[in-house]
């Protein structure tokens, strides 16, 4: 898709809540891997994720999922 002045617009992945699908299909999406590394680093015990509907919860649950198993080739800009 394009936009008037010829310039491509980005494809978003809405209602897509898989992390790798995302990366792997080139969608944009908001970058919340240093949040992910913060959660993983952390000493929690506990994390309650409050946000309302459709705020990308279940994206960041599947990215948490993701980094903890280790999935470096997702995250190639993280630290």
């Amino acid at each position: 898709m394009t936009k008037a002045d010829g310039s491509d617009i980005p494809e978003i992945g809405i209602d897509i809540a898989n992390f790798s699908l995302l990366r792997n299909e080139g969608y944009d999406y908001v970058d919340k891997t240093e949040f992910v590394h913060e959660i993983l680093a952390g000493p929690r015990r506990c994390l309650f994720l409050s946000r309302p509907r459709r705020f990308g919860k279940t994206l960041l649950i599947d990215t948490l999922e993701q980094a903890a198993a280790g999935r470096k080739e997702l995250f190639p800009d993280s630290r």
